[in-house]
């Protein structure tokens, strides 16, 4: 059963669970009240199913005023719970309780065929049917409101947990679409000199060569630097305008002036020095510089 109620909407199963409560009710006050009429033989020849009949139309009546309670709990379920809000409902369960006795009273008493006095009415049928109903009734609509709250609850949750989950994924959007805009390359390098930090703007350099284990780092003021690196994890840190052109030099594109590719192909930069160009990477400088 409790894997049958797992596999239903939150919707259905809370509606499940009230029906059952309300049958159970039902058939446990009928056992109840023919418990009681054979016990004082109070009337004969009373059936199980007549007294069920009798019990039906009294929970449809409280059935039908619960609707005023979950109209109440569904417009509370967005707000605070306080202390005047518990006070609140325990107000209304108390009011639905009175008018569902008020009303069973007078219509027991029709049914019954007696003339109808207020004095007949409370005296008579009101305390029998409020100590024999009230109890009950108050009980049920605590369930209800119990049921009502912990299912609203989880509704709140899940529009909560869809709308995380549609954040999720715009942010992502936005995320993939910012970092595919965002140059993540370098925009300086951090050159230890001694005891000291030497910071360079990639956009001052003119070019860069393998010197060993390091390379140097030629500046436009005609400084150089050495630093222990790799030409290939410079190339991969370095923006697109730092060009491989042999394996031994990379050039900032910007201050290329010239391509000479008559004999041993060379870049010209702009302080006239001369910068071997490779066969291998000669297609890659031309398609560049086009």
């Amino acid at each position: 059963m409790f894997q049958l109620l797992k596999n239903i909407s939150n919707t259905k199963r809370s509606i499940l669970i009230i029906a059952l409560i309300v049958v159970l009710a039902i058939t446990f006050e009928t056992f109840q009240q023919l418990y009681y009429i054979k016990r004082f033989q109070i009337a004969d020849g009373v059936s199980f199913f007549e007294l069920l009949k009798t019990q039906s139309y009294r929970w449809v009546i409280w059935l039908l005023l619960s609707l005023v309670l979950i109209w109440y709990s569904k417009t509370q379920i967005s707000k605070k719970k306080t202390t005047l809000s518990i006070l609140k409902l325990a107000g209304l369960i108390i009011s639905l309780v009175i008018v569902n006795v008020v009303i069973i009273s007078l219509s027991q008493l029709f049914i019954s065929g007696d003339m109808f006095t207020f004095s007949g009415l409370f005296s008579e049928y009101l305390p029998f049917f409020m100590y024999q109903k009230a109890p009950i009734y108050t009980l049920g609509y605590i369930a209800i409101s119990m049921i009502l709250y912990l299912y609203f609850q989880n509704e709140k949750l899940q529009i909560e947990v869809q709308e995380l989950s549609e954040l999720k994924l715009t942010n992502a959007r936005l995320f993939k679409k910012l970092n595919s805009k965002i140059d993540e390359k370098a925009t300086v390098l951090n050159i230890k000199i001694g005891n000291k930090r030497k910071i360079i703007p990639v956009e001052d350099i003119s070019w860069i060569e393998a010197d060993d284990y390091c390379v140097k780092v030629h500046t436009t003021n005609n400084g150089s630097y050495t630093m222990r690196s790799s030409l290939k994890a410079l190339e991969d840190k370095l923006s697109a305008n730092f060009l491989r052109v042999h394996r031994k030099a990379i050039v900032n594109m910007s201050f290329a002036k010239e391509l000479h590719i008559s004999g041993s192909p060379n870049l010209i930069l702009e302080n006239e020095m001369q910068i071997p160009v490779s066969k291998s990477n000669l297609k890659t400088v031309k398609d560049f510089l086009n």
